[in-house]
C-alpha cells in the first residue's frame, strides 16, 4: 500500500436536506475572499458565499469521528454532533453517546441484546469512561455516587414522545433492582419492577408518535438502607394528560387500561362490571390484567377497575349506560341524570336550577370522566406507594424522572404550555449545573476561570410564572363568573406584546399567542386554556357521588379538597417541590431523541435530530465547552498518543508530566491555545485535530521513507539478480566461441599430464601409508607380546617355588642338555614344563577350597543352633504373651461395656478436633510441603476402620456425621481463604476415595494391592455416606473456584485488554468528559505479568495441597473460561478496543497463557479451547475486512463466535490511525447475510457464571494404611495406633 497526499480541509456548508453536508476545499482561502471553492462529497464542484466574518465551520480528522464522547471532537459544533451521531448510529449500530455529562439515546426501533443481566454485571463496579456508553452506566454512575458520597442522587430522562423515556427509566430501575437486590424475603425490587406496567397502562396510551406514549410525568424515589439495598420506593406524577379520555385525535388511542378491560370482558372475574363484548381486539400492548395484582389486595383491585369501567361508560348520557353507571357505584340514576343535565345557581336569595344545553351538559359529563380518571389515577399510585412501604429508616434515594421533552406540534394547548413549562424550569437546572461542573473542574486544576456566557432561560420563565405573568393572569380570568379565552389573551396582548422580546402576537391569528422558549418559538392556541385550568366539577355532582356505596369515603375528601384548586396552582406547586428535590440531588441526565417519524430501525433523520439536540439542551452544553478549552488530556493519554512527536532527547526525561510541557511548547507557538493543569493538559478548539495532522504527518513520512528503503532494497536485489544472469549468459556464450582444434589438443595434453601427476601423488601417497601400517603393527605386536609375558611370570615363580627340588636336580641336566640339544628339543622340553607347572597349579587350588568349604561348613551349623534356640526363646515369649491377653481380654470388655457412651463421646470430640486441627494450629502451606497428600484424608478413614473394627454402628455414625459437620464448619469460616479450600477440597476428594477404596466392592477393589485389600470394611456399608461426601465436595469446589474468580477477576481485563506490552502498539485516543480509569495513573495497574503470577499462585498452592491432577485441570479449565470470556466480555461493550493493533495485544496476551500451560504440563486440560472464542475475535480485529473474499474467510474461521458477536465487532470496529478504514455497512451486511444459515444463540454476551460440569474421578491411594505415620506436628496424641 502506499501513502497519498494529505487532501485540504474540509468543512461543513448548510444543506436543506441533511441540514449539514461536508464538502472539501479545493482552492486555497484568503482573507477578504467572498466565496469558497469547494467540492461535495459526490463530486460537485461549488463556490460558495461566505463571510469572512463567519467562515463554515471546519470538519474533524476522521480519525475522531465516532467517539464515545461528543466533547473529545476537537470541532466543537452542531454539525460535528450531528455526524457522529449518525456515524455511531447508522454504521456502528450504537444507540448511546456521551455529550459530557448527558448520555445521548437515540432509539432504535428494534429490540437489542444489550440489557441482558451479563452486561449489568459488566457494567457492574465499573467507572463510566472505561466502558462504551450506556444506559447502565449512568446508572451504575449514580449508585457508586450515592454509596461514596452519601448524597442522593436523580436521573432525569426526557424527551420527545416516542424517543424511548419509558424505556429508558425502566431499564434503571432494573438495573439498581439487580445490583442491589436485598437479602430480605419482601422481594422489594421485584415490586418496584411490577409497578411499571400498572402505570403504562393506566398512564400511557396510543399517539401518531408512539404506540406506549407516557401521558404523564413520573419521579420515582428508590430508598436504598445503610447497605444500600433497595428497601422501599415512592412515586410521584405530574400532569396526567385527562383530555385523553373523552377526546382523542384521528389515530390515537385512549389509555391502554380501558383496551384491556374490554379484552377481559367475558372473563368471569369481570363478569360484573357489564363490559359487554369487545370491540377492540387489535390491542397494541398485551400486558395481561394480572399484573394489576402486585401490590393490589383483591378489594382494592377490584374497586379501581370497577371505576376504570364507570369512566369507561361515562359516555352519551343514554339510559343504557347511565343505568350501569349508577348500578356499579349505587347511585341514584334519576338525580345524576338530572343534575348531568341541570346546574344549580346559588344566589344570596334562593337557589335556582337552570337547565343546561346540550354543550354544556356535554362538557360537564367530560368535566365529571376527567375528573374520575384523574383521582382513580392518583388512588392507583396511592396504592402502589402503600405496597411499597417500608418500615425502616430511608438512608439515602435515587429518583428517576421520567418527564415530557419540549413539544411543539402544529396545534399547541394547554398541555403543551404546561410541559414547555416545566422543561424551562429544568432547562435553567441544568445550565447551572453545567456551568458549576466547569467551574470545579478549572479550579480542581488549578486553571484561572474566565466567566463563560452561557444561555439564561430566566426571562422565559419570568413571562411565565412571575407577578401578572402569563399563569397568573390566567387564574385571575378563572375566577371571574364570565372569564373567557379571548378575554385572557386580550390582557396577554395589552402586557406583553412590544413590551417583552420573549412574547409575540402572530401577525394572521388573534386566537394565539407565541412565545420565544429556549429550544424554540411554539405557537399556542388559547381555546380550552381556561376550562382546563378551572378543570371543575359541579358541586352537586360531588355530593351525589359521596353517597356511593363503593368504598370511597377517603378517596372522595381528597376529591373535594382537590377541586377547589386551579390545574396550573397544582402544577405550580408540584414542579416546585420536584425542582426543590432535584437541586438538593446529584443530577445524571439522559436525552432522548427520536431518529425518524416513521419509527423505522436504525433510520436517521438529519432534520429532526437536529431539532430535538437544539432542544433538550446537548447544543447548548458543547456550546458552553467550545468557549474554553473543550479538548483534556490527562498527560499519560498524551504521552501515549503523541510520543511519535517527541525528539529522543525528550523521552530521555524521567517525568513524563515534564515530557509532555516541552514537546507542547515546541509545537504549538501560542500559548493561549492550552493550559497545563494539575492531572490535565486542556486544549482550545482545533488544537487536537492540529496535533493529530502532525501525528498523521510524522507517521507518513516515516511510512514514506520504509517504503523507500523497501523498494530500494527490492529493486538492488532485482539488480543483483539480472547481473548474476547476466554474467552465467557472458560465460556460456564465451565458452561457445573458445570451442577449436587447437583448444581441443590443448585440452587432452592437460589431461594426460594430469593423470600421470595424480598416479604420481597417490602411489606416493600409498607409500607413506603402508610404512605408517607396519610401524603401528610393530608396536601393537610388540605391547601384546609384553603383556602375555608379564602374565605367564607368576606362574614360573610359583614353580619356582613349590618344587626347588626337582627343579635343581632337572636343572643341571637340562643345563647341560641345552647347550647341545636341537631348538626342536629345547621346545618339547619347554612344553613339557610348562604342562606339569598347569596340572601342579590345580592342584593347589582344588586342596584350598575344600579346606575353606569345610571352615564354612562349621560355622553354618554353630549359627543353625543358635537359630534354633531362640526360637525355643521366642516361643516360650508367646506363650507367656498370650496368658496375659487373655487375663487383660476379661478387663478390656467390662470397662468396655461400662465406658462405652464415653468412648462414643470422647471419639465423636477427637474427630471434631481432628477436622478443626487445620484451621486451628496449622497453615497448609508450611504443612502439606513434607506430608503424603491425603494424609488427613488417610487417619479420618483409619477411625472408620476402627468404628468397623468394633462393628459398633453408632460410633460410626457419630464419627461420620461430627466429621462432615466439621468439615462444613471449617469451610464455612474460611470461605475466603483459597489455601483452607484447596487442602479441605484435596482432603475431602481423598476421603471419599479411601470410602470406595476399601469399601469391599469389587469395581474398586481391583486397583488395590493384597495387602490393601485386607483393609476392607467389614460390617458396614457407607454408599450414602459416599453421596454425602459428594455433594460436600462438589461445594467445596464451587466455592473453591469462587474464590479463586473473585481474586484474579479484577485483573482480566487491566491485564489481557488494557496493557500495552508491545512496543509501538499504542492503541489511546482522546476519551473526553468521561476519562477512562486506567488512563489517569499508569502506577499499580495490573497487566499480563500480574495474571500469569496469580495463576502460578493457584496452581502451586493446588499441588501443594495435593490436590489430584485431574481437579486442578478442571480449576484452571474454569479458570481459562473466566479470563476469556470476562476479556471478550469486555471488548464488546469497548469500542475504542476494538482495533487491529488491540488485537495484536490480545492474541500475544493468549500466546502468554499457552506457554504457561505448556509450561506447568497443563495442555491435555482443554483449557485452550475456552479460548478460542476470543482468540477468533483478535484474529477478526486484525484481518482485513474488504472484500467477498474477506467475507468468506470471517465467516469460515470464526465458528466460535455468534452471528451477533461477529456482527458487534464489526460495528465496534474503530480505527486508531487516518491509514486505517472503517468497516463499511455494505461489508457488514454482507458477512450477516452469509451468516444467515447459521444455528447459534442471539446472544451478545458470554456467561462468565457459566461452570463446567465437575467430576471426582477415583484415583485409589498407593499408600498401606500400616505404614502412615501422624506427624507430631499435628498435635493429635489423642489417637493411638491398634
Amino acid at each position: 500500500w502506499s501513502i497519498g497526499e494529505p487532501s485540504y480541509n474540509r468543512v461543513w456548508i448548510p444543506d436543506n436536506e441533511e441540514v449539514w453536508q461536508s464538502a472539501e476545499i479545493t482552492k486555497n482561502y484568503k482573507a477578504g475572499d467572498r466565496f469558497l471553492h469547494v467540492q461535495l462529497e459526490d463530486g460537485t464542484e461549488l463556490s460558495y458565499p461566505v463571510d469572512p466574518a463567519a467562515l463554515p465551520p471546519l470538519r474533524n480528522p476522521d480519525i475522531l469521528v465516532g467517539e464515545n464522547d461528543l466533547t473529545a471532537l476537537s470541532y466543537l459544533h452542531e454539525p460535528a454532533v450531528l455526524h457522529n451521531l449518525k456515524i455511531r448510529f447508522v454504521e456502528s449500530k450504537l444507540i448511546y453517546t456521551y455529550s459530557g455529562i448527558i448520555l445521548v439515546a437515540i432509539n432504535p426501533y428494534k429490540q437489542l441484546p444489550i440489557y441482558g443481566d451479563a452486561i449489568i454485571h459488566a457494567y457492574s463496579g465499573q467507572n463510566m469512561g472505561d466502558m462504551d456508553p450506556h444506559i447502565f452506566a449512568v446508572a451504575e454512575e449514580a449508585y457508586k455516587q450515592m454509596a461514596r458520597n452519601n448524597k442522593n442522587q436523580s436521573i432525569i430522562v426526557s424527551g420527545e414522545s416516542g424517543a424511548g423515556k419509558t424505556v429508558s427509566a425502566r431499564y434503571t430501575m432494573r438495573y439498581f433492582a439487580t445490583v442491589s437486590k436485598s437479602s430480605s424475603n419482601a422481594h422489594v425490587e421485584d415490586k418496584v419492577l411490577a409497578s411499571n406496567p400498572i402505570t403504562e397502562a393506566v398512564g400511557n396510551a396510543k399517539t401518531t408518535r408512539n404506540d406506549n406514549s407516557s401521558r404523564f410525568g413520573k419521579y420515582t424515589e428508590i430508598s436504598f438502607d445503610q447497605n444500600y439495598q433497595i428497601i422501599g420506593a415512592n412515586m410521584r406524577t405530574y400532569l396526567l394528560e385527562k383530555s385523553r379520555v373523552v377526546f382523542q385525535s384521528e389515530n390515537e388511542r385512549n389509555y391502554h387500561i380501558f383496551y384491556q378491560l374490554c379484552a377481559s370482558a367475558m372473563q368471569p372475574e369481570y363478569e360484573h362490571l357489564k363490559l359487554g363484548k369487545s370491540q377492540a381486539n387489535n390491542l397494541l400492548f398485551t400486558i395481561s390484567v394480572q399484573h394489576f395484582k402486585a401490590g393490589f389486595s383483591s378489594a382494592g383491585m377490584f374497586s379501581a377497575l370497577q371505576r376504570k369501567s364507570h369512566s369507561l361508560k361515562t359516555g352519551p348520557v343514554e339510559d343504557k349506560h347511565l343505568n350501569i353507571f349508577c348500578e356499579l357505584l349505587g347511585l341514584n340514576c334519576d338525580k345524576v341524570a338530572r343534575w348531568l343535565c341541570h346546574r344549580k345557581i346559588v344566589t344570596t336569595s334562593e337557589t335556582v336550577t337552570k337547565p343546561m344545553t346540550r354543550a354544556q351538559a356535554a362538557n360537564a359529563r367530560d368535566a365529571l370522566a376527567k375528573k374520575i380518571y384523574s383521582h382513580l389515577f392518583d388512588f392507583i399510585v396511592e396504592r402502589i406507594n402503600q405496597a411499597l412501604q417500608f418500615p425502616g429508616k430511608q438512608h439515602t434515594f435515587i429518583g428517576v424522572l421520567d418527564i415530557y421533552g419540549f413539544e411543539t406540534f402544529d396545534v399547541n394547548s394547554f398541555e403543551q404550555f404546561c410541559i414547555n413549562y416545566a422543561n424551562e424550569k429544568l432547562q435553567q437546572q441544568f445550565n447551572l449545573h453545567v456551568f458549576k461542573l466547569e467551574q470545579e473542574e478549572y479550579m480542581k486544576e488549578d486553571i484561572p476561570w474566565t466567566l463563560i456566557d452561557f444561555y439564561d432561560n430566566q426571562p422565559v420563565i419570568d413571562l411565565i410564572e412571575a407577578k401578572m405573568g402569563i399563569l397568573e393572569l390566567l387564574d385571575e380570568e378563572c375566577l371571574l363568573p364570565h372569564g373567557k379565552d379571548e378575554n385572557w389573551l386580550q390582557k396577554l396582548y395589552n402586557n406583553f406584546v412590544n413590551k417583552n422580546s420573549l412574547f409575540e402576537k402572530p401577525r394572521m391569528s388573534n386566537t394565539s399567542f407565541i412565545i420565544q422558549h429556549f429550544a424554540d418559538k411554539v405557537e399556542y392556541k388559547c381555546e380550552g386554556f381556561l376550562e382546563k385550568n378551572r378543570d371543575t366539577v359541579h358541586e352537586v355532582l360531588i355530593e351525589i357521588l359521596k353517597e356511593s356505596k363503593v368504598y370511597l369515603t377517603f378517596y372522595w375528601k381528597c376529591f373535594i379538597s382537590r377541586t377547589l384548586l386551579s390545574g396550573v396552582f397544582q402544577f405550580r406547586n408540584s414542579l416546585s417541590l420536584l425542582m426543590v428535590t432535584l437541586n438538593a440531588t446529584t443530577p445524571h441526565y439522559v436525552r432522548c431523541i427520536k431518529p425518524n417519524d416513521e419509527k423505522l430501525p436504525f433510520e436517521f433523520d438529519s432534520k429532526r435530530v437536529a431539532q430535538q439536540l437544539r432542544a433538550c439542551g446537548v447544543l447548548e452544553t458543547i456550546r458552553i465547552s467550545a468557549q474554553s478549552y473543550p479538548s483534556r488530556w490527562t498527560y499519560i493519554e498524551f504521552f501515549s498518543r503523541y510520543s511519535i512527536l517527541m525528539t529522543q532527547q525528550e523521552l530521555s526525561i524521567n517525568d513524563k508530566k515534564q515530557i509532555c510541557k516541552i514537546v507542547l511548547q515546541r509545537l504549538i507557538q501560542d500559548h493561549n491555545q492550552y493550559q497545563f493543569g494539575r492531572t490535565k493538559i486542556f486544549f482550545r478548539a482545533g488544537q487536537v485535530a492540529y496535533l493529530e495532522k502532525l501525528r498523521s504527518d510524522k507517521l507518513r513520512h516515516a511510512c514514506i521513507l520504509i517504503q523507500k528503503r523497501v523498494r530500494g532494497w527490492l529493486q538492488r536485489r532485482r539488480f543483483l539478480s539480472m547481473r548474476r544472469a547476466a554474467l552465467t549468459v557472458q560465460q556460456y556464450f564465451r565458452g561457445q566461441q573458445a570451442i577449436t582444434a587447437r583448444n581441443l589438443k590443448q585440452t587432452w595434453a592437460a589431461i594426460i599430464i594430469q593423470k600421470y601427476c595424480r598416479g604420481y601423488l597417490v602411489r606416493r601417497l600409498c607409500q607413506l601409508i603402508h610404512v605408517a601400517a607396519v610401524t603401528i603393527q610393530a608396536y601393537t605386536r610388540g605391547f601384546l607380546a609384553r603383556k602375555k609375558y608379564r602374565k605367564v611370570q607368576p606362574i614360573k615363580n610359583l614353580i619356582s617355588v613349590t618344587g626347588n627340588n626337582l627343579c635343581s636336580v632337572k636343572n643341571m641336566n637340562t643345563m647341560a642338555i641345552i647347550p647341545n640339544s636341537s631348538p626342536f628339543a629345547c621346545l618339547v622340553l619347554l612344553s613339557s614344563a610348562l604342562f606339569f607347572l598347569v596340572f601342579y597349579q590345580d592342584l593347589l587350588l582344588e586342596s584350598h577350597f575344600q579346606s575353606q568349604k569345610e571352615i564354612y561348613e562349621k560355622e553354618i551349623e554353630g549359627l543353625n543352633f543358635k537359630v534354633e534356640h531362640l526360637s525355643q526363646d521366642i516361643n516360650h515369649l508367646q506363650k507367656l504373651f498370650r496368658e496375659e491377653n487373655d487375663i487383660n481380654d476379661g478387663i478390656r470388655l467390662e470397662v468396655s461395656r461400662l465406658t462405652s457412651e464415653n468412648l462414643v463421646c470422647s471419639r465423636c470430640r477427637s474427630t471434631t478436633q481432628m477436622c478443626l486441627w487445620h484451621s486451628k494450629y496449622l497453615k497448609p502451606r508450611g504443612v502439606v510441603v513434607n506430608m503424603i497428600p491425603g494424609l488427613p484424608a488417610h487417619i479420618l478413614f483409619m477411625c472408620v476402620r476402627y468404628a468397623d473394627y468394633l462393628n459398633d454402628p453408632d460410633m460410626l455414625k457419630s464419627f461420620m456425621n461430627v466429621t462432615i459437620d466439621g468439615i462444613k464448619q471449617v469451610v464455612k469460616e474460611h470461605s475466603e481463604d483459597f489455601e483452607m479450600l484447596s487442602f479441605w477440597l484435596s482432603n475431602t476428594y481423598y476421603f471419599l476415595n479411601c470410602l470406595k477404596q476399601y469399601s469391599g466392592e469389587e469395581e474398586f477393589m481391583k486397583y488395590n494391592t493384597p495387602r490393601q485389600n485386607k483393609n476392607c470394611l467389614k460390617h458396614f456399608d457407607l454408599s450414602e455416606y459416599r453421596q454425602i461426601l459428594s455433594d460436600l465436595a462438589i461445594r467445596i469446589y464451587h466455592q473453591f473456584i469462587i474464590v479463586m474468580e473473585n481474586n484474579i477477576q479484577h485483573m482480566i481485563v487491566p491485564g489481557m485488554l488494557e496493557y500495552e506490552s508491545l512496543q509501538g502498539i499504542s492503541g489511546l485516543k482522546p476519551t473526553g468528559f468521561r476519562k477512562r480509569s486506567s488512563s489517569i495513573d499508569d502506577t499499580d495497574t495490573y497487566t499480563m505479568t500480574s495474571i500469569l503470577q496469580q495463576l502460578s499462585y493457584f496452581y502451586s498452592t493446588m499441588c501443594q495441597n495435593g490436590l489430584d491432577s485431574e481437579l486442578l485441570k478442571q480449576a484452571v479449565k474454569q479458570l481459562f473460561f473466566l479470563i476469556g470470556a470476562v476479556t471478550l466480555n469486555s471488548l464488546f461493550l469497548r469500542k475504542d478496543m476494538c482495533s487491529c493493533r488491540k488485537g495484536m495485544q490480545i492474541r500475544c496476551n493468549i500466546s502468554y497463557l499457552e506457554e504457561w500451560l505448556k509450561d506447568k504440563n497443563l495442555q491435555s486440560s482443554n483449557a485452550k479451547e475456552t479460548l478460542e472464542p476470543l482468540s477468533q475475535a483478535a484474529w477478526l480485529l486484525q484481518v482485513k475486512k474488504i472484500t467477498d473474499d474477506d467475507a468468506k474467510e470471517i465467516c469460515e474461521h470464526c465458528t466460535s463466535l455468534s452471528t451477533v458477536q461477529i456482527v458487534k465487532i464489526l460495528n465496534s470496529y474503530t480505527p486508531i490511525d487516518d491509514f486505517e478504514k472503517r468497516v463499511t455497512p455494505s461489508f457488514v451486511r454482507k458477512v450477516q447475510a452469509m451468516l444467515n444459515n447459521r444455528e447459534d444463540v442471539p446472544q451478545l454476551m458470554l456467561d462468565t457464571k457459566h461452570l463446567f460440569q465437575v467430576t471426582f474421578p477415583f484415583s485409589p491411594s498407593p499408600h498401606a494404611l500400616e505404614l502412615i505415620q501422624v506427624p507430631s506436628s499435628f498435635k493429635l496424641g489423642f489417637l493411638t495406633r491398634v
